[in-house]
């Protein structure tokens, strides 16, 4: 007995350690971008530097505008694309697909989190940008009124089904198993009430399962956000306000690294305090998700 109680005495404090090691990974981060962001904030002014259109640090000019909304649109495209497909695929797995293809269907759907965001990147540019440079051609064809260019194929448009891509195995996979995670009587009620096994799935299973879709979505939304290497590689990375969809675009991910290598000074931490920002909108979606999910509690 006293073995086992000094073993479980232990274990308590590994698992304390550890997470006491996680609070503070995340506190130093923390400390490390309002340390170093907020004076280059205070120093180029917080309205003008969140509101200028005009990045150009040679000028000492540092307007982060064009690269928010790049970072908001391309986002909302990849959510657009890749939460549907998330959605309705981890339902087709969890409540349609045949045993004889689940497990290939499960390993692919895996094997899509771990490939490595740069051969992401590699697809993007030798498959999707020729294609949408051709799909640009066709709209402007079509609607010269609407697409005055067809663009060069890196755009906004490429850049969101790429993250759409590559958002698929989060959501696919936090879907499916809050789906799994519902009572088997829930669905089995409702046919019993006499509704179909689609009305069952998406009226009963699924806004049972709302919490993890929701999680999935999310931890969806802050890949994408959060994404540089592929986007680098097909979005243009023009840092101007987005003009349209087939129009090259840059985020903020992709601003810091574009030039952190060579910048120095006031550049350097302007670039940081980019970083801040974009902790800042994180942050701002994860409250506002657990307040919804809290809302939703108490109904």
């Amino acid at each position: 007995m006293k073995s086992k109680a000094w073993t479980e005495k232990f274990m308590q404090g590994v698992f304390f350690i550890a997470a006491c090691a996680s609070v503070l990974a995340v506190a130093l981060i923390c400390i490390f971008l309002f340390a170093n962001g907020v004076p280059a904030m205070k120093e180029i002014g917080f309205v003008k530097f969140i509101t200028g259109e005009m990045w150009k640090p040679n000028n000492k000019i540092f307007g982060i505008l064009p690269m928010i909304v790049g970072s908001i649109y391309v986002t909302a495209g990849a959510i657009l694309i890749g939460v549907p497909i998330g959605i309705l695929t981890s339902v087709f797995m969890a409540m349609y697909c045949p045993k004889r293809i689940y497990k290939p269907l499960k390993a692919a759907t895996e094997l899509l989190a771990g490939i490595p965001s740069v051969v992401y990147g590699f697809f993007g540019l030798v498959v999707l940008v020729p294609a949408m440079r051709d799909f640009g051609k066709m709209l402007h064809n079509a609607f010269p009124a609407l697409f005055p260019s067809g663009g060069n194929g890196n755009s906004m448009l490429t850049a969101s089904v790429l993250l759409g891509m590559m958002i698929l195995p989060t959501i696919i996979g936090t879907t499916e198993a809050a789906i799994r995670a519902v009572p088997t009587h829930y669905y089995e009620g409702s046919l019993a009430l006499g509704a179909t096994h689609e009305r069952s799935i998406f009226r009963i299973v699924i806004p049972a399962a709302k919490s993890g879709v929701i999680a999935g979505i999310v931890l969806g939304i802050g890949r994408a956000i959060g994404e540089t290497m592929a986007v680098i590689m097909v979005a243009g990375n023009q840092a101007r306000m987005p003009v349209g969809i087939l129009k090259g675009v840059r985020t903020l991910t992709a601003n810091i690294v574009i030039e952190m290598g060579y910048a120095t000074d006031l550049h350097r931490e302007a670039l940081i305090a980019t970083g801040v920002v974009l902790f800042v909108f994180i942050l701002i979606i994860n409250f506002s998700v657990a307040l919804l999910n809290r809302r939703s509690g108490r109904e």
